[in-house]
This record gives structure tokens, C-alpha cells and sequence, in this order.
């Protein structure tokens, strides 16, 4: 996959354990220009590849944002961000790819946030702004030293047809923001974005359930824990066939597609590691996949094209990939 090389310009810290990192190209290239909800991946050491929303102003060129929470017990990526990236280091990223795109031509969006879910949802805003469109934000953390980009939103909504509503709960979920009754309350027209962690994610996925899902959008910034398995539903082997070489390479129980492809010495791009970024997403020939993913929709894991190869397996002793 083509990358972009990268020069780290400027660090910022901008609330509690969250910092901004800005990239700049290393020549006098202008990049591909940012829109709204974008994200990139940043390839920090071998098989250590991330992806990161970007916080910039729709329609930048000249350089990509992104806001990272330090995660101690994470994979890696916020420390490695943290802890080891240093002003003037160079690196390799992705152009923009955006698997959670701004409706641009909503009568209304309703931007709903949680920790450092915020990150997507400030670009849109002030994409949303510059078009001259009405927003409203709901925006929950432990404290308002935890708050990313608060002020940049109150200072945007005065300027704007904006509102921001902030909610601070202590860790003490049922005095946060209530997602039933904001969905229950939003206009007919309007459009639902949600970013934050899992259990957030899940509770909005059921307090829209009865909403036309063209108007819900939704994106993970860290997987849900995976359901239980008893003995019967135990992970199989399987095997999946290249469809370019004809090679068949087997998938163990204990391992992942995409671990099993990189293993065998396929070159397949790849960032989270967990079903969320999409990065990974391949083309199914043949065979039946298992979705376990958050990344395609309900009606394209019907149709059965398209896998997420570092969390999705088979239910069939076999995959075809258009690899």
C-alpha cells in the first residue's frame, strides 16, 4: 500500500494523558486534503501500524492532526505515541481513508461523544460549521480535565449554529448522558453520530435500533469484548485459498487470518488488529465467511464479500480470497 512519508512537527498536550501530534510531509508535497471523520494509519515499528482520527480542519492539505489517549494497557500504539515519538522523527502514514463519513447534507447532526471519541466528531463539527449547517453536541467524561477540544467546541458553537452540551460524570455511568432520550428527542431529519467506548457504542446501537439506520452512524474506537464461547462454539480451523496464486495457507483455531497470512509471508495491510479500522477489509470469492467485525454493515456481512481478515473466520472448511 502506497504511505506517506512524515515528519512529527509539534507535540500538544491538550487535556488529562491526551496529546495532539502533528505530521507534516518531509518534502514540500501537499497531501491528500482532510475530510471530515477521516482517519490515517501511522506505521510506528514493524507489525505496529494504528489507525487515528484526524482532527484537522476539513479540506487541510499541508498537514494531518490526530489526538491520542495513552493507554496503558492497550497494544501498544498510545505508548509507543507517548512515550517514544519525538519531535523531527520521521515515519511512514496512510492517506486518509474514512469509514465514518459527515452527511454533509443533513437538515441537522447530533454529534454524541464520549473520552476521547471526540476526536472524529471535531472535524466534522468544523466541517459543519464551515458549511453553514446546525450541530449539537453531547460530549461525556470523568472530569472536565479529561475534556479534549471542550473549549475549541464552545468557542466553534458561538461562532456557529452550534450547541454543546458537556456532561461530567465521575466514572458513574447513570449520571452521564441518557442515549435513549436523545434519540427519542431527535428531529425526524436529523443524522446521529456516535463515537466512545464499547459499552457506549452498544447502548446508542439500542437506543436507535428503531431509527432508520441510513440516519445512524457509529465507529469504534476500541472493540467490545468478545462474547463467550462454550466448547461446541470453539474457534475451527479452516483454510483460506489465494486467489491469485492458488495457494492455500491453514488457519489454526488459535490464530487469526491475517496473523496466518503475515506468518506465511503475505503482504496484506493491516492497523487495528481488532475488527474496528477496516483496514484489513479483503474481497471473499468463495466460502463462507464468520463476521465477527465492527466495521461492515449488517446488509454486507449478508452478502458474504467482503471479510475483516484480523477478527472474521469461516463457516466454511474453506475461503476463496481475492488475494
Amino acid at each position: 500500500m502506497k504511505t506517506l512519508q512524515a515528519r512529527l512537527h509539534a507535540i500538544e498536550q491538550l487535556a488529562t494523558g491526551i496529546q495532539r501530534f502533528e505530521f507534516r510531509p518531509t518534502d514540500e508535497t501537499a497531501w491528500p486534503a482532510v475530510c471530515a471523520g477521516a482517519h490515517v494509519d501511522l506505521h510506528l515499528a514493524p507489525r505496529l501500524s494504528r489507525s487515528y482520527s484526524l482532527v484537522n480542519a476539513p479540506g487541510e492539505s499541508h498537514r494531518y492532526v490526530v489526538a491520542v489517549q495513552r493507554n496503558a494497557t492497550g497494544q501498544g500504539g498510545s505508548r509507543y505515541l507517548h512515550d517514544t515519538l519525538r519531535v523531527g522523527d520521521e515515519l511512514q502514514i496512510s492517506a486518509p481513508r474514512n469509514a465514518f463519513p459527515l452527511e454533509e447534507s443533513a437538515a441537522q447532526s447530533i454529534l454524541i461523544a464520549g473520552g476521547i471519541g471526540i476526536t472524529p466528531l471535531w472535524s466534522m463539527a468544523q466541517r459543519l460549521a464551515q458549511l453553514g449547517r446546525p450541530w449539537t453536541l453531547h460530549y461525556a467524561t470523568r472530569t472536565p480535565a479529561s475534556a479534549a477540544f471542550a473549549e475549541q467546541f464552545v468557542a466553534l458553537a458561538a461562532n456557529s449554529l452550534g450547541k454543546v452540551i458537556l456532561y461530567f460524570d465521575g466514572g458513574v455511568s447513570d449520571q452521564g448522558l441518557d442515549l435513549q432520550a436523545i434519540a427519542q428527542d431527535s428531529p425526524a431529519n436529523a443524522h446521529l453520530y456516535c463515537c466512545g467506548p464499547a459499552r457506549m457504542l452498544q447502548a446508542f446501537e439500542a437506543a436507535t435500533a428503531q431509527l432508520p439506520p441510513e440516519r445512524v452512524h457509529r465507529e469504534y474506537f476500541a472493540a467490545p469484548p468478545a462474547p463467550a464461547q462454550d466448547a461446541a462454539s470453539a474457534n475451527q480451523a479452516f483454510s483460506v485459498r489465494l486467489s491469485k496464486s492458488g495457494r492455500l495457507i491453514p488457519v489454526h483455531n488459535d490464530t487469526s487470518i491475517l496473523e496466518a497470512l503475515l506468518d506465511a509471508g503475505v503482504d496484506v495491510p493491516y492497523s487495528c488488529m481488532s475488527g474496528i479500522c477496516g483496514m484489513c477489509t479483503t474481497g471473499v470469492l468463495g466460502g463462507v465467511p464468520d463476521h465477527r467485525d465492527h466495521v461492515l454493515s449488517d446488509a454486507e456481512k449478508a452478502c458474504g464479500q467482503q471479510i475483516i481478515l484480523c477478527c472474521s473466520r469461516a463457516k466454511s472448511p474453506e475461503l476463496l480470497l481475492e488475494l
